[in-house]
C-alpha cells in the first residue's frame, strides 16, 4: 500500500484556499482515475482506495485541520504498517513561484505548520512534492493570503499543473519521483520538451515546472518582484492600513 496525502483544511470554507492545494490535487488524482472508490471518512480523514498502475494506492485528506494532520496520517500508516518512503505529501509552498513545485524526500518542515505535525508523528524521511504558491511579500501577511482563495487568473496555471500531477500519478506511487518531476516538467515546459526532442536530457534532480503553455502573464508573474515597503514614516502607516497590518 501506498499513501499520497493532501494537506489542506476541510470544508467547504476553505476549499479554494491556497493552503487547500493539496486536497486539490489529490481530488484531481481521484478524479482522473476511475479506479478509486468513493470517499469515505476514516482515520480522522476522507480516504479512497484504488490502483495506480501496479500499484495500490490509499488517496488521504486529513480532516483534522492542517495544524494537525500528523494525527491523521499517522493512524493510516500504522493501519497499513507502510514506511515514511511509502507516503507522498502534497502541500502549499510559499518559498516557490506560482507554477512551480520541487519533489524531495526528508528535510525539514520550513515553518509549514502541516508538515510539523507530521514530522512529530511520523518522522522525516516521507517523500513530499511542493506546489508553489508564491509569497505576499511580508510575513505580516502570510496568515491572510495562505487562507485566501486562488483568483480566476490563477487557473491558467493551476489547472494544468493539477491536471499533470494527476496524468503522472503512477510514478508516484511506483516511487519513481525523479521520472516524476521530469514528466511534469517537460509537461509544463514547452520550450524544455523541444530541447529533449533534439537529444538533450531533462534535469533528473529536483526539478520545478516552468512555463505554463507559454503564456506571458505567467512569465510576468515570476519576474516580478516584491517592491520595498517603508518601515517607518507616513506611508508605511498607509501602506499597513491598506494591506491590513495595522
Amino acid at each position: 500500500m501506498k499513501l499520497i496525502v493532501g494537506l489542506g483544511n476541510p470544508g467547504a470554507k476553505y476549499a479554494g484556499n491556497r493552503h487547500n492545494i493539496g486536497f486539490m490535487a489529490v481530488d484531481e488524482i481521484h478524479r482522473r482515475h476511475s479506479g478509486f472508490q468513493p470517499w469515505r471518512a476514516r482515520f480522522q480523514g476522507q480516504v479512497s482506495e484504488g490502483r495506480l498502475g501496479s500499484e495500490k494506492v490509499l488517496l488521504l485528506k486529513p480532516s483534522t485541520y492542517m495544524n494537525e494532520s500528523g494525527r491523521s496520517i499517522g493512524e493510516a500508516m500504522r493501519f497499513y504498517k507502510v514506511e515514511p518512503e511509502d507516503i507522498v505529501v502534497l502541500y502549499d509552498e510559499l518559498d516557490l513561484p506560482p507554477a512551480r513545485f520541487r519533489m524531495k524526500k526528508g528535510g525539514g518542515h520550513g515553518g509549514h505548520n502541516g508538515l510539523r505535525s507530521l514530522t512529530a508523528h511520523i518522522g522525516a524521511d516521507y517523500r513530499r512534492l511542493r506546489l508553489g504558491i508564491g509569497h505576499p511579500g511580508d510575513k505580516k501577511l502570510v496568515s491572510n493570503y495562505v487562507l485566501g482563495d486562488f483568483s480566476k487568473a490563477d487557473k491558467d496555471w493551476l489547472d494544468p499543473l493539477l491536471t499533470n500531477i494527476a496524468d503522472h500519478a503512477g510514478l508516484l506511487a511506483e516511487g519513481k519521483d525523479s521520472q516524476f518531476a521530469n514528466k511534469l516538467t517537460l509537461a509544463l515546459e514547452p520550450d524544455k520538451a523541444r530541447r529533449v526532442e533534439k537529444g538533450d536530457k531533462p534535469k533528473s534532480d529536483d526539478a520545478r515546472s516552468g512555463k505554463t503553455r507559454g503564456q506571458s502573464h505567467i512569465r510576468q508573474a515570476r519576474q516580478q518582484k516584491t517592491p520595498d515597503i517603508p518601515k517607518s514614516g507616513p506611508m508605511a502607516d498607509m501602506l499597513k492600513k491598506l494591506l491590513g497590518g495595522g
